[in-house]
């Protein structure tokens, strides 16, 4: 028998409704029982297959309006109804202002359920068609739209409609394969605008004509985080390296109900890699005029990975004092491990000490690498909408979830954005270059390299970029689309190994088109 739907029944008399169960189930139905709210939040948590929950309203401990709170944070989306003993017009106001989608009144009968839960699946079943009509009707306008784009508020518009769709589309694989598709399209024109368009910004960027260029990565302390400083109110600064702007949704649908939200977008910088936009970030300056301000702290691709970062601090201090704020109370910390994020969870109170209060995050880079490197987690997320739930998971359970519970009490703001994002790399691209190329999957820096045009820019002049260049023979290469770069040396082998991983440091929506969040608790 094929299953009907599967419903969470969370009751403390759940005992005496087996016979109710055993209708359900002869019926197609799965039914996970429960008996007090906590395990039904904490079955909502771990069961995404989860399609209606019928919820008691008087339950000891965590109540069922206390439970229905929990749940709406965790899936906002999904079907609640409410089994109460209780008539009483306030408390189905009080229930249907939590978004409830129905109500029955005990003693409740096995048909009057089945009757309900029918109603609601075929409600969620139209929806669902309803969105794929949508998108259907939808694809010709963002084609078109997508061939007349001209300006970054045009591409950010047209990358969130993407991913909203992208978020709904989920039980039509048809729909969801032409939306592919035009992605795969949209990202196609969006590197060839950025090639033509990324030069101007640079150079308005030197002449101080930034009327009409975005905010860039470097720009984002200056006109993002700065204006919000003011005396005895501090700001949290959270840089979570590798976030998309998707997987930033899913924070957001759980920290809705703590902060008043509002998220603008910025471009990152090219090569969309850690190196390269981080220090841009903290210094206020792009690569190249780090390379020329201060030689000593920029490494370069001469480097490790893990030593190219590890001027922050000074490079942040050195940006406040260039914008007249030496006088501000700075704190700066990176968080790496499991341990660096506990131990920040139990002290956040203390970063809200200073004035200024910049935070990096990696789980998510981590999360990004460890796709590539284990089978495991990548068998977890084999396509975007695994990956974004695994993000979700880990940020459901994290300190650094229960960090923004703690902070929603605070009188503070919180700047939340990231150094890049992340992109599906699907398809390799031979590159050529000598043994002192770099060796990043997405960019290259080194003399005498090259590639296939169609797949990625070449940069002869990376001033022109605002890149940093030793000699007038260095030259970059930046993957567009979800290309990403094999050596004909063991070709195969490395195109099998990096197939399908997520990758940073190119040209694409993912990786460019990043949130600038400002939050503000609610209740302060």
């Amino acid at each position: 028998m094929s299953i009907a739907g599967s419903i969470l029944w969370a009751d403390d008399e759940i005992d005496l409704l087996r016979s109710h169960v055993l209708f359900l189930e002869n019926r197609g139905y799965h039914v996970t029982c429960v008996s007090n709210g906590a395990d039904a939040v904490e079955a909502v948590t771990q069961n995404d297959l989860i399609n209606i929950v019928l919820l008691d309203e008087q339950m000891p401990g965590m109540g069922g309006l206390e439970t229905l709170a929990a749940i709406k944070q965790i899936r906002p989306e999904l079907p609640v109804i409410m089994v109460t003993k209780s008539e009483e017009e306030h408390l189905m106001e009080e229930a249907l202002g939590g978004q409830i989608s129905d109500y029955l009144t005990k003693p409740v009968n096995p048909s009057q359920i089945l009757l309900t839960c029918k109603r609601l699946l075929e409600r969620i079943q139209l929806r669902n068609a309803r969105v794929s009509q949508n998108y259907m009707h939808r694809f010709s306008a963002i084609s078109e739209a997508l061939h007349h784009c001209t300006g970054v508020d045009q591409w950010v518009s047209l990358y969130r409609e993407l991913v909203k769709y992208d978020r709904q589309l989920d039980n039509d694989e048809g729909a969801r394969q032409v939306l592919e598709d035009q992605y795969r399209e949209a990202n196609r024109l969006f590197g060839r605008y950025i090639e033509d368009s990324y030069p101007d910004w640079i150079r308005s960027y030197y002449s101080r004509s930034t009327d009409t260029t975005p905010i860039l990565s470097h720009q984002v302390i200056s006109q993002c985080v700065i204006p919000h400083l003011k005396p005895q109110h501090p700001v949290l600064f959270l840089v979570i390296d590798c976030m998309r702007y998707d997987q930033w949704l899913e924070f957001e649908s759980l920290l809705r109900p703590l902060f008043s939200i509002q998220t603008d977008f910025c471009m990152g910088i090219l090569p969309t890699a850690t190196p390269y936009s981080r220090n841009s970030i903290f210094s206020g300056l792009l690569p190249s005029e780090i390379h020329r301000r201060h030689p000593s702290l920029w490494q370069g691709e001469d480097s490790e990975e893990h030593s190219r970062n590890q001027h922050e601090r000074t490079l942040l201090l050195s940006c406040l004092e260039r914008l007249n704020l030496s006088h501000i109370s700075m704190r700066y910390k990176k968080l790496i491990g499991k341990e660096d994020g506990r131990i920040f969870a139990q002290d956040v109170n203390h970063y809200l000490q200073a004035d200024l209060n910049a935070v990096v995050i990696n789980f998510v880079d981590i999360l990004a690498h460890s796709r590539a490197d284990s089978d495991v987690i990548r068998e977890l997320s084999p396509d975007e909408r695994a990956y974004r739930a695994l993000t979700r998971t880990w940020f459901q359970h994290s300190w650094l979830y229960q960090s923004f519970q703690t902070l929603s009490k605070k009188d503070c703001t919180i700047i939340i954005t990231t150094d890049h994002g992340a992109i599906r790399s699907l398809h390799e691209t031979k590159v050529r270059g000598d043994r002192n190329t770099s060796t990043a999957l997405r960019y290259k820096v080194g003399r005498n390299i090259s590639a296939d045009p169609r797949h990625a820019m070449i940069v002869r002049d990376p001033r022109a970029f605002g890149l940093p260049s030793k000699s007038s023979e260095d030259c970059f290469i930046i993957a567009k689309e979800d290309y990403y770069f094999v050596y004909p040396t063991n070709y195969n082998h490395y195109r099998n190994r990096y197939n399908d991983s997520m990758q940073h440091g190119g040209a694409s929506m993912e990786e460019m088109i990043l949130p600038v969040v400002t939050m503000r608790p609610r209740k302060t």
